[in-house]
């Protein structure tokens, strides 16, 4: 038995002005076909997961390319083609295979392209045939489009927010191509639509018991896998949305059934699954008269750069400046320029620093300040489940009683490292505001007295009404009165 495997995973923010090139890919992380390094990323788990069980599996894995860029805006036309047509004609030397794994995102559009991983998928079974088995791992903010499902025979998302399962469901899709393969199952996949916009956390309820009633209806009747497709609500694309795919074994009416089931009583739970926001002067006010030891964590996910922003909006911090808070942190702002001020300054001086404000207008107004440079890292990373992701060159400043991380390479606040790599010690703190939705959670909830999240006026509103949609397929809730559901696939 042969496999080929392969990646290519971003997230399009549709709204953002960052463009997504070839470049954006390489400096992101790009493994050219051949020995994947020795480690684990969220989009190459199947990979991974792959070659741990080639010897015993019997199968012979040949690793193609592998492409991760930070979530941004519109890839190029010519950029997706370049990066597709890489794994196409790697594909092509492979030949003959018995399965296709992949590793993708799910929410990737182009210039000339609004289902990337669709348009993929359907030259990679082109160049296949009907016979040779697909499968695919997504990430749950993907736009799960019935072109990818149509195309592909079995594909399986992450069950969690934050993603702390993608090697566990690798594992669970590689079982089910493996078996397909084989002949011993027969996955089909049932795809119901929603017809709706959630955040969904699942670090609290009910998408945390959603989780767990999917995974105790897999393993009976037939039910092989079953995932809750998020969506992108930054993309604004015809397929975006919240949808259910059931896979059974052969078993299809059941399938359809257990979708449409499950889909309605996810419709029925509208609106409870996002954590509540507050404003930001009721989160200060909050940390601010609790007694208790312990950091509060203030989360703004209006300025996630692992949504596309660009994560140098200084709203809040100029917030913080004004009222003279203290025993703060604050971060990351992404600001290649003032990171180079930094370096070139060195670990305890102090200098004059104009820093953020810089990507566009919803960026805000810079800072200046007179800053104490009190960490640096080169090639700095931050822990992601098992995985590990680059923040670049970084350097933690002091101004006042507030420590602020600056990064050189764009990335949201996943591990601690974001701020215990450059000299700022969290659990000093009473207040941690970070820029993220919700990855944050599993490193940061642990040593937090609260967590709570407000909106900052970054240009990802929490509001989506505000967002200018011009794509995405209407009614759809809560920007219309609710619509009925309806099986896709």
């Amino acid at each position: 038995m042969r496999l080929f495997v392969a990646s290519l995973a971003t997230e399009t923010n549709t709204f953002s002005p960052i463009p997504t090139t070839r470049r954006s890919f390489e400096t992101g992380a790009y493994f050219p076909a051949g020995p994947h390094p020795d480690r684990i990323t969220h989009s190459t788990a199947p990979l991974w997961v792959a070659r741990q069980r080639a010897r015993s599996e019997g199968y012979t894995l040949i690793e193609g390319p592998c492409f991760w860029a930070d979530p941004a805006g519109l890839c190029g036309q010519a950029d997706y083609e370049s990066v597709r047509d890489e794994i196409l004609d790697q594909l092509r030397t492979a030949l003959p295979v018995d399965g296709v794994l992949l590793g993708l995102h799910g929410a990737m559009v182009a210039h000339g392209y609004t289902d990337c991983e669709g348009d993929l998928i359907t030259r990679i079974r082109e160049i296949v045939g009907s016979q040779v088995k697909i499968g695919v791992e997504l990430d749950p903010h993907c736009h799960l489009t019935e072109q990818c499902v149509s195309q592909a025979d079995v594909i399986v998302l992450f069950k969690e927010y934050p993603h702390t399962d993608y090697a566990e469901r690798a594992e669970e899709l590689l079982d089910i191509l493996l078996g397909s393969i084989r002949g011993t199952i027969h996955p089909v996949m049932s795809l119901y639509d929603c017809r709706m916009i959630e955040r969904i956390p699942t670090s609290r309820s009910p998408g945390r018991d959603f989780v767990d009633q999917m995974k105790a209806l897999e393993g009976a009747n037939d039910v092989l896998s079953i995932s809750l497709a998020h969506g992108f609500q930054l993309g604004d694309v015809a397929g975006m949305g919240c949808r259910i795919l059931v896979v059974t074994d052969g078993d299809k009416p059941y399938g359809e059934a257990l979708a449409k089931q499950l889909g309605e009583s996810f419709r029925n739970q509208r609106g409870q699954f996002a954590a509540p926001s507050m404003t930001f002067d009721a989160v200060l006010e909050q940390a601010l008269n609790d007694p208790e030891p312990g950091p509060y964590v203030i989360a703004d996910p209006t300025d996630n750069a692992g949504g596309g922003s660009a994560s140098d909006n200084t709203n809040l911090l100029r917030r913080m400046i004004s009222a003279n808070i203290q025993e703060a942190a604050f971060g990351p702002i992404w600001d290649p320029v003032a990171v180079e001020f930094c370096l070139g300054a060195g670990l305890g001086a102090t200098l004059p620093l104009r820093f953020g404000g810089k990507a566009a207008a919803t960026s805000g107004v810079p800072i200046d300040a007179d800053v104490e440079v009190i960490g640096i890292v080169r090639n700095g990373m931050q822990s992601f489940g098992d995985a590990k992701v680059s923040i670049g060159d970084a350097v933690g400043i002091r101004l006042g009683g507030i420590e602020v991380s600056l990064l050189s390479t764009r990335s949201q606040a996943i591990g601690l490292e974001v701020f215990t790599s450059v000299g700022i010690d969290l659990r000093s703190k009473k207040i941690i505001c970070l820029k993220s939705t919700n990855h944050f959670y599993a490193a940061y909830a642990p040593i937090a007295r609260a967590v709570l999240y407000t909106d900052g006026g970054g240009p990802s509103p929490l509001d989506i009404s505000r967002l200018p949609y011009r794509n995405i397929e209407r009614p759809l809730w809560p920007l219309d009165p609710l619509p009925p559901g309806r099986l896709l696939v």
